[in-house]
Parts: C-alpha cells; sequence; structure tokens
C-alpha cells in the first residue's frame, strides 16, 4: 500500500501567504507535545479506536455473524440489509459501500451483487423516505442493523420501533428477532437491555470508541462484510497507517503532518475552512464522513464561554464541483485549504473516440482516456490554485480497495486526534450537540429531562413583528 502526502502547494516561497520554513520547524516541536498528549490518552483507554485493526475478537463477532446470515437460504435468505443510524452510525457504513462496491450498488440485480445483499441506510426520520423504503421491502428477506452506542438516540430508536413494530405484523414476534442486529455499548443502554431480554443478537461498539471513530467496529464492518467487503483487508490498512503515524518526529508521521498542516493554516493564516475533494466517485461520501470527523470532533469551546475554536470542514468531488464550488475556491475569501485526493490506479478506463477531426475543440480529446481526464483536471485544478496564491495539499492512493480505503479512515481519525491535541480540545466529546438533544427529549416528553424543559421555556416566544 502507498498513501502519500504533498503539500508543496501549501508552502511558501511558492505560495504566497503560505506556511514558511521557520513555521513548520516551529511546529514539529509543538507536535512533539501533542504526540506525547495522544499517547497518554491512548495510555488511559480513551482512544479505542487505536486498538480496533488488533481487535481480532470483535472482528470474530462481525465474521461470525455473517456466516450465520449467509447460511440462511430460501424463504430466509437476506436480500437487503437495512441499517438504521444517524451520524458516525450512518456516514462510515455509507462511505464504504459507496467505496468498496460497484457504482448503484442497491441497483444492481441479485447477479451483479454476486449474490450480496443490497444496503439501505437510514440516517434521518423523514416519514417519506422511511414509508417508501418500507414500501419496498419484503420483511421475509430483510435483517435491520439497528446501531446506537447509548440505546438511546432518539432519532434511530424511533426508527427501532416502527420497524420492530412493522415486522412483527408482517412475520411475528420471533421472525422479528431474528431479522434485527443491535450494535451498541457491550453493557449498558436500552439496546443492551432489549437484547439481553429477548435473545435477540447484538454486537459490541467498544465502550472507548466514539461514534464518529467507530467505522472500524461492527458499526461499519458489519454492514460492509454484509455486502461481501474483505474487513480484514480494512483493518490490515488501517493498521499500517497507524505504524507510518506513530513517531513524534512531524516528517515521519503522516497524519501529524496532515494535522499540523490544516492547524497551521487554519491558526497563523486564516484559512478557516478545509475542503476536502476527491477526484474519484467511488470515493465522493469520503467527504462527507470527514466533515462530521473534523467538524464534531475540533469544533469545541476550550473553556466555557471562549469564542471557540475549530475549522470548518467542508465536502467537494472532482471535476464535477469544478463547475460550482471551484469558482469560490479560486476566487472568493482566501480563507481555505483544499486537500485533493487522488487515485494513481483507477481500475477500468474508457478511450475518448477519435471523432470530429474537423473541430479544434473536440479533436484534442480523442485517444486520450477518461481516467486521464480526470487527474489532469486534478492537476489543472491544484496548480490553477497554486497560481493565485490559494493552498491546497494532495493526498494519492494506489487504488480504492478495502486496503487503501482502512488506511484512508485510519489516516484522517487519527490526524484528528493530533490536531484536537494542537488545539487543545477534547476530540472525543461532542457537548455542543447535547442541548439540542435534550431539548428534544424534553418537548418529546422524555421524563428525566425537566431540566432541559424549564431551560426550553425560558426561550423568547415566536413575536409577530419579527415574522414576515
Amino acid at each position: 500500500m502507498a498513501i502519500r502526502i504533498d503539500f508543496t502547494n501549501m508552502m511558501a516561497p511558492g505560495i504566497p501567504g503560505g506556511i514558511t520554513e521557520a513555521e513548520w520547524a516551529s511546529a514539529a516541536e509543538k507536535f512533539a507535545d501533542a504526540h506525547m498528549h495522544v499517547v497518554a490518552e491512548h495510555s488511559a483507554g480513551t482512544l479505542g479506536f487505536l486498538d480496533l485493526p488488533d481487535d481480532q475478537a470483535l472482528h470474530g463477532q462481525v465474521t461470525g455473524f455473517v456466516k450465520e446470515v449467509r447460511a440462511r437460504t430460501g424463504a430466509d435468505r437476506v436480500t437487503d440489509v437495512v441499517v438504521l443510524g444517524i451520524g458516525g452510525s450512518a456516514l462510515g457504513p455509507i462511505a464504504l459501500r459507496t467505496s468498496l462496491r460497484a457504482p448503484k450498488w442497491n441497483e444492481l440485480d441479485d447477479a451483479g451483487r454476486g449474490g450480496w445483499p443490497k444496503l439501505h441506510v437510514l440516517d434521518n426520520v423523514d416519514p417519506v423516505t422511511i414509508e417508501a423504503l418500507l414500501a419496498r421491502l419484503d420483511p421475509q428477506h430483510a435483517l435491520f442493523v439497528v446501531i446506537s452506542k447509548s440505546g438511546g438516540t432518539a432519532e434511530t430508536m424511533a426508527q427501532y420501533m416502527i420497524i420492530r413494530q412493522w415486522l412483527e405484523h408482517s412475520v411475528g414476534p420471533e421472525g422479528a428477532k431474528r431479522r434485527l442486529v443491535l450494535v451498541t455499548d457491550p453493557q449498558k443502554g436500552a439496546l443492551r437491555k432489549i437484547a439481553k431480554a429477548e435473545g435477540i443478537t447484538a454486537l459490541d461498539i467498544p465502550a472507548n470508541v466514539g461514534g464518529r471513530f467507530s467505522v472500524l467496529t461492527p458499526v461499519g464492518l458489519l454492514p460492509a462484510a454484509l455486502m461481501g467487503v474483505d474487513t480484514s483487508a480494512l483493518l490490515d490498512g488501517a493498521a499500517e497507517v497507524r505504524t507510518r503515524s506513530a513517531s513524534k518526529e512531524l516528517a515521519k508521521n503522516i497524519a501529524g503532518a496532515y494535522a499540523v498542516l490544516q492547524w497551521l493554516s487554519d491558526t497563523a493564516h486564516g484559512r478557516h475552512i478545509h475542503v476536502l475533494m476527491p477526484y474519484s466517485d467511488p470515493l465522493r461520501d469520503m467527504a462527507d464522513w470527514f466533515v462530521q470527523l473534523w467538524a464534531e470532533s475540533l469544533g469545541k469551546h476550550r473553556v466555557p464561554g471562549d469564542d471557540g475554536v475549530g475549522p470548518t470542514p467542508f465536502g467537494a468531488l472532482g471535476a464535477t464541483d469544478q463547475h460550482s464550488k471551484v469558482q469560490l475556491f479560486m476566487e472568493g475569501p482566501m480563507d481555505k485549504t483544499i486537500s485533493f485526493i487522488a487515485v494513481e490506479e483507477g481500475g477500468k478506463d474508457i478511450e475518448i473516440p477519435r471523432l470530429h477531426a474537423d473541430i479544434p475543440e473536440l479533436a484534442y480529446l480523442g485517444g486520450h482516456h477518461l481516467g486521464e481526464l480526470l487527474d489532469v483536471e486534478r492537476r489543472a485544478t491544484a496548480g490553477a490554485l497554486a497560481r493565485r496564491g490559494r493552498p491546497n495539499l494532495t493526498i494519492s492512493i494506489d487504488r480504492v480497495d478495502a486496503h487503501h480505503v482502512g488506511g484512508l479512515m485510519m489516516l484522517l481519525e487519527m490526524a484528528t486526534v493530533y490536531a484536537g491535541a494542537l488545539y487543545g480540545v477534547d476530540p472525543m466529546n461532542q457537548p455542543g450537540v447535547e442541548l439540542g438533544k435534550n431539548f428534544t427529549y424534553a418537548i418529546m416528553g422524555r421524563p428525566d429531562a425537566e431540566q432541559a424543559r424549564q431551560e426550553w421555556n425560558l426561550l423568547p416566544k415566536p413575536d409577530p413583528r419579527y415574522s414576515a
């Protein structure tokens, strides 16, 4: 495997206003402290995602359950897997499906999928979407993966309750249990209680692994394995990048380098928006997964009442967004960095026919290939941005396969915890979303939300003077 970062276009003097050699040298010292902090946190048991590539018992939960599902035949055969989850419980499985299964996976027939199930992800509670999916599913052949570490996520548990009733009406109470698998905390929470009381299969999210860092737990591995993805290769790729991101020396730490580049650009150069722009359709949903990872981990108050810190992540897709967002990147505010993802070996390619030789605007394309055009457009966009003083870097991977995708995800996760140490925030919590959750509980009548209910009642009521 090879994952590389070229950050030439981030550095001065080639990029006016870029990172200077002096800043980079100083940041290397700062990174040594950040590295020490991350090592200490890992030793204290709070960064459990770093241990996932080695957790064979946890991986065995996935492979064992998938083996049992694959053994179901005839009227019991699973043709559709539905993930119920939100946030990291949905974004990870979606990114893995898009990256590692054929395009339009759910539109392929059974032969086109090699006999593996379709994968649907219900990542919201809009009744229009849920009703439409249930209308298309045969409950006899569906398997629902309910993902909530706490077992109390309002959106996911509402989905679960609707699905549970739908299944019981369709295939009976025992049939419903056989068509559910719960992914949750090993010991506590509503889902674990249900699993123990009713004998429903439950797989673990380790207690020290947060939701947005959980893609290499059954949260991501189970949906991936149910589609036939090589989950061992995912874990092997993650392990390799973890090794390459372990050194306290910045020059030898690929995840540390990414973190420092973004942190310096934000704090010293006013580049507060960090764009991730894959030039690969299979990696398009990796950008959304990164947005949650970076935003929810780094956008924090360092002490109560301060202005808060943290960059704003933003997703884009090349070459599609050259015709929309790149205009802003090129001539809008100089407050962004752009991280391209390049794929060296794109797999199958298509030659552009040599047609319309008499039309210069078309003739030059003939004989080239689409993959070549895509890569040339990435290089041209990076060069144009650099020419305008807009900092950018390129993450290159050899190919989009399970090994490299696992490595890319570990790279971005480790960069996130290093960035958290640089910013001085805890990347593992998300206090900013708790108040909204508690207000939801209060409005919906959850009995333990009385304090939030009182706080909600203090908010100003709608004023007709301020309504248009």
